[in-house]
């Protein structure tokens, strides 16, 4: 499964400012109700929070992998955002997040879910990948590393 497959370029946001994991979070939930409009933004907001709870998706390096699986979505949708400033987010290393790939999943669907979640992560143990999405200065460009690298 390529990464570029589940990201379509208007869910791809370089250079992004926040400056708390909540309203990070809110942003990626307003982002995929504009692309999943028939789920609301209050609850792919609540399956991000509920996820967090169990423990951070803040996997270390400064990224995370902020997911959540949603009855009536009808599709894997991924988001991938670089915030210009990192924010806290509780990562397992300690260290602030500035790569954000955010994974909305169908309920029930556990092993694409799990799937899904190993490609993402895969790819994001790909030093030079994540530089160039660090790098990108428009969501045009950020969209374009992940299409040619993925």
């Amino acid at each position: 499964m390529k990464l570029s497959s589940l990201i379509c370029q208007d869910c791809s946001k370089a250079a992004v400012l926040f400056n708390s994991k909540k309203r990070i979070l809110e942003f990626i939930s307003e982002l995929a109700h504009n692309k999943l409009p028939y789920l609301s933004q209050q609850d792919i907001l609540s399956a991000l929070l509920s996820r967090e709870k169990l423990g951070s998706t803040g996997i270390g390096k400064g990224i995370a992998i902020p997911h959540g699986r949603m009855s009536g979505a009808e599709e894997p949708l991924a988001l991938v955002l670089v915030s210009e400033t990192p924010i806290n987010f509780d990562a397992i290393d300690n260290r602030p997040v500035d790569i954000f790939v955010a994974l909305i999943v169908p309920d029930g669907d556990n092993q694409q879910h799990l799937k899904t979640l190993a490609t993402i992560a895969d790819k994001l143990n790909d030093k030079e990948f994540c530089k160039q999405l660090r790098c990108a200065k428009s969501d045009t460009e950020l969209y374009q590393v992940i299409v040619d690298q993925s």
